[in-house]
């Protein structure tokens, strides 16, 4: 029997004593890190509400909360302790047939984010209804990608960390701007760079990049 998904709901916020702990619905990839990690923090089959905070350490859930990769799980810490950083390397990963998934300082335009959070599965098939986010729909669209693109010749970021702009083109790629290392779904480097622009069409030839194949298919989508 397979285990449910975690359910989807307007909002979800649940408060213990040392921590505000929230899931955004919008964000949430089924990545199951949070059931699978901290299963009775996390009750995914609990009818009503289904998160307890107050059953594990502020610092296990900030465990939790830096491995879901969407960003749909934050936390705001209450006992005076600082809450998660921002990381050292701005990273984006290739996830095989799937998202676009960053850990960087990131500002999205044209998205509602918050300034804690510092994870997003950003769709790189076409067929999201939550753009510029993953929504899961590459599974029902059978789309195929690697995350094992070729690696490009490219030399050391003078800084890793720092700011991160992606903004969505209309009807066309992710424009990031920012110091950013692109990695493959073995951690194997892509490329390193500070500004590129990102496939969100799924038909480049010359994925992650945007290679203009969005024009030929049609694209669209909002954006700047």
């Amino acid at each position: 029997m397979s285990t449910p998904p975690v359910p989807v709901k307007a909002s979800d916020e649940a408060r213990s004593r040392d921590l505000v702990l929230r899931f955004d619905p919008q964000r949430c990839i089924h990545a199951r890190h949070c059931v699978l990690g901290e299963p009775e923090v996390f009750r995914a089959s609990t009818p009503g509400n289904w998160l307890f905070p107050e059953r594990a350490t502020p610092e296990r859930i900030a465990i939790v909360a830096a491995s879901c990769p969407s960003g749909a799980i934050t936390y705001e810490r209450l006992d005076g302790q600082p809450g998660e950083p921002a990381p050292a390397v701005n990273v984006l990963r290739v996830r095989e047939n799937g998202p676009l998934a960053f850990h960087a300082n990131l500002l999205i335009h044209g998205a509602p984010t918050s300034s804690s959070t510092y994870r997003a599965t950003l769709c790189r098939c076409g067929h999201s209804s939550n753009k510029p986010f993953c929504d899961g729909a590459h599974a029902a669209a059978g789309f195929a990608a690697s995350g094992e693109p070729a690696s490009k010749e490219s030399k050391p970021l003078a800084a890793r960390g720092g700011p991160l702009e992606v903004k969505p083109q209309k009807n066309g790629p992710l424009q990031v701007s920012g110091n950013l290392e692109i990695c493959a779904g073995t951690g194997r480097t892509i490329d390193r760079t500070e500004k590129t622009w990102l496939c969100r069409c799924g038909q480049s030839s010359n994925k992650p990049f945007c290679d203009g194949s969005h024009r030929a298919a049609g694209f669209t989508a909002d954006g700047a």
